[in-house]
């Protein structure tokens, strides 16, 4: 009996031990989880704070961090091409990236330059011509040879061409691939279907938005019209999907932010239209003031009006096509302008001499002046860090 008393006692002391060494472990387990978890409390207060500080910082000045020569021709345009600049003339366009570096070089004879760009994609032709130069940021896409004279252009980031063609009274629409083969083709006429005022293409180029201007019993219309090159289209008469018309209104600006979105502006009128394959009824926004000028990238769009503030010279009213049901956001400023371009959930605007930053938030980040006159701002893709194109130089700059 008394040694299985004492074999009971001995069990009874290994299973407390056990069950206290059990718990001990619970325990160092839930210290190290409570000190884990407060580490990472800490690292999160820290990374919030200094993304407030961020968020508020104000600049006040940049540092030029690179400066690379560059050669302003007389006669030439600068256009920002994505982050590249594109140089073009009667002569011939070249392509420079940030560093100097001449990407590639296109010589030709145009009298009349007709320019569309996309994203890094570019399409140049000459008005009455039958050519149209091709390429991208990165290289040289090829020639399209048209069989009637080039009233207009647009052009797809996939290497894609619309132009609108005219012979006599017939006006075409045709679209081209960056070997120079037509793909599709289009025929308006005047007292019909009306005259291509504008045209854009999206991104992957299977879609096409035409805004036609016509007269319908002595009234002045405008046809917004929707084609889709690919299998939604393909049993579509002439492809086309959708169209909306409107009256006493000019349409002279439509744009595809990305695949499913278009923007198309009039006087005092923008319209946004959504839907994959088939732009459904738009979302429209009517005003009581005249459009100064348009604004976009792939999400949001700008519209510039004289302002209703004394305080301020002009009203940008910015509306997220992604949230169609959000207000959108009004900000005022008062300089004069010569471009204004969306980075980074920024609002940059520039002109020769200064050149103001505001968030959407309304909150201006930058408001300073050049040291020497700017003919081009892009961006860089890094936050407040900027690309100045002047008449000698091209400056890499950093807000400070």
């Amino acid at each position: 009996m008394a040694d299985i008393r004492s074999y009971m006692k001995e069990k009874e002391k290994r299973e407390r031990k056990q069950e206290d060494y059990k718990v001990k472990i619970v325990r160092h387990k839930l210290a190290f989880l409570r000190r884990i978890l407060l580490a990472a409390a800490v690292l999160l207060a820290v990374v919030l704070f200094f993304y407030i500080q961020y968020k508020r910082r104000i600049y006040t000045d940049y540092d030029i961090v690179s400066s690379v020569a560059y050669e302003s021709i007389g006669g030439t345009k600068d256009v920002r091409m994505g982050n590249v600049i594109l140089t073009y003339s009667k002569d011939g366009a070249h392509c420079t990236d940030a560093r100097g570096n001449v990407v590639w070089n296109q010589t030709f004879e145009i009298q009349d330059v007709r320019l569309a760009v996309s994203g890094n994609a570019v399409a140049i032709g000459d008005y009455n011509g039958r050519s149209i130069y091709l390429a991208n940021s990165e290289k040289l896409l090829g020639t399209i040879t048209t069989t009637m004279p080039i009233r207009d252009l647009a052009v797809s980031e996939a290497g894609y061409v619309a132009a609108v063609l005219t012979d006599s009274e017939i006006t075409w629409v045709n679209r081209y691939n960056s070997s120079g083969e037509m793909l599709n083709e289009g025929r308006t006429h005047a007292d019909d279907s009306g005259y291509p005022m504008a045209l854009s293409l999206s991104p992957n180029g299977e879609m096409l938005c035409v805004a036609y201007l016509y007269l319908d019993a002595g009234v002045l219309k405008t046809k917004i019209g929707f084609y889709n090159f690919g299998p939604v289209g393909s049993n579509a008469n002439d492809h086309l999907v959708s169209s909306w018309s409107y009256t006493d209104m000019l349409i002279p600006y439509v744009r595809f932010l990305d695949n499913d979105t278009v923007i198309a502006v009039g006087d005092s009128r923008l319209m946004i239209y959504s839907g994959s394959h088939i732009p459904g009824s738009p979302e429209e926004h009517i005003f009581d003031r005249e459009i100064q000028s348009v604004c976009c990238d792939d999400r949001y769009a700008g519209v510039v009006f004289f302002s209703d503030n004394s305080e301020s010279r002009y009203q940008i009213n910015i509306y997220d096509t992604i949230n169609l049901t959000a207000k959108p956001k009004i900000l005022y400023f008062d300089m004069e302008y010569t471009d204004i371009f969306f980075d980074k959930g920024n609002i940059v605007i520039y002109n020769e001499t200064e050149c103001q930053i505001i968030t959407m938030d309304g909150i201006t980040k930058f408001h300073g002046s050049f040291t020497k006159p700017v003919k081009l701002m892009l961006s860089t893709g890094k936050a407040y860090k900027y690309l100045l194109v002047t008449d000698g130089s091209a400056d890499t700059i950093q807000l400070k």
